[in-house]
């Protein structure tokens, strides 16, 4: 959300948003810690899955990059370099940018995906000839698949494999070319179209469900808000500046707090027992769920992270890890409510008085 951007093109501020809460909450914590691993939104057509995310990286502020770098090399963070950028010496020339946004189509191919290497130029020159792909271009920044579950499940696979490592590999005829790609990985998609496999779905950091606004009072507020962008955007942009930079500031100082937000060692336990006990495989969701509990912690301006904190993010952690047969639906989110309510002593009588957490677990 920076002007330049506004001046270019007008995107839906993301501070104007109505419900989804629970989709806007996953987004946010995967920007402040992008090792969460990424989110799955499944929800049905029309509820604002594309306009949100394109608004969040709207909002997001600049990053510092070598200019005319096709990797987003950070002038500063090795492992944001690419090969050519790491091995340069002399002064670099850095240049701002906003935060890129990638879309991935459907049809895309590996080839169009990872890059491509000019074999014969390799051999009748001597260089390596690299035509950088989608993860090149999405380095820092966002990459968004909608209709992942349509996607071939090789490619899904690719795009996994190089969030979780952030770095992609391409090798032709015995030469190879890594670069950097380190991106926040967004899917959506309407389960009526089908679900990704359980395989595949698990390496996503965290599922969020969305459904249409039945409350007729906000789809009535969300069709005059729309309204009054398309008519006007300019204006409606300048209305909500002051939310979207207090929202920017806010997620800034929480990357910045980040690194100094602990989990208490008997809460960790506890989060180990809520996966143990729901039989989730491998340790992907204890993990998941500590990054996305201290996310939220630093996102609320606190260095210690409470049992609200874990309420507030265990189930878009784990509902999706939960299902061993493909036919299977996804949980709501009621199996794991159940078993973190009885893990860390939450009783009805305290849910129905307090809401949803007690006041001594709000911290």
């Amino acid at each position: 959300m920076t002007t330049p951007a506004l001046a270019q093109r007008a995107v839906f501020p993301f501070t104007a948003i109505v419900g989804q809460e629970e989709m806007k909450l996953a987004l946010l914590l995967n920007v402040i810690d992008p090792k969460v691993g990424g989110v799955m939104i499944m929800g049905d057509r029309g509820t604002g899955k594309s306009t949100t995310i394109r608004a969040l990286a709207d909002l997001l502020p600049e990053i510092e990059v070598i200019a005319d770098d096709p990797f987003n090399s950070s002038p500063t963070d090795p492992e944001l370099m690419g090969d050519d950028a790491y091995t340069a010496t002399g002064e670099r020339r850095i240049a701002k940018k906003q935060v890129p946004m990638v879309d991935l189509p459907l049809g895309a191919t590996e080839d169009r995906v990872c890059g491509t290497i000019d074999i014969e130029k390799a051999l009748a020159e001597g260089v390596k000839a690299f035509e950088p792909g989608l993860l090149a271009k999405a380095n820092r920044g966002i990459l968004y698949v909608d209709e992942v579950n349509l996607l071939d499940d090789h490619l899904v696979d690719v795009l996994l494999d190089s969030a979780a490592s952030g770095w992609n590999t391409v090798e032709r005829e015995g030469i190879s070319i890594r670069h950097p790609a380190r991106f926040v990985l967004v899917g959506s998609g309407n389960p009526e179209e089908g679900e990704l496999r359980p395989q595949l779905l698990d390496r996503f950091g965290m599922h969020a469900e969305i459904r249409t606004v039945k409350d007729p009072v906000l789809r009535v507020q969300i069709v005059e808000q729309r309204t009054e962008f398309d008519q006007n955007p300019q204006s409606f942009l300048d209305a909500q500046r002051e939310a979207q930079i207090h929202l920017q500031a806010q997620i800034v100082e929480a990357q910045t707090r980040l690194p100094s937000v602990t989990v208490p060692y008997d809460l960790r336990v506890k989060i180990s027992q809520v996966c143990s006990e729901l039989d989730v495989d491998g340790l992907r969701g204890d993990i998941v769920t500590n990054r996305a509990a201290r996310a939220l912690c630093a996102f609320e301006g606190r260095s210690e992270v409470t049992v609200s904190d874990i309420k507030q993010v265990i189930t878009l952690c784990l509902r999706h890890r939960l299902r061993k047969d493909p036919l299977e639906s996804i949980d709501s989110g009621y199996k794991v409510d159940k078993v973190f309510n009885r893990v860390f002593g939450i009783s009805e009588a305290e849910l129905e008085q307090n809401g949803s957490v007690p006041a001594a677990a709000r911290g």
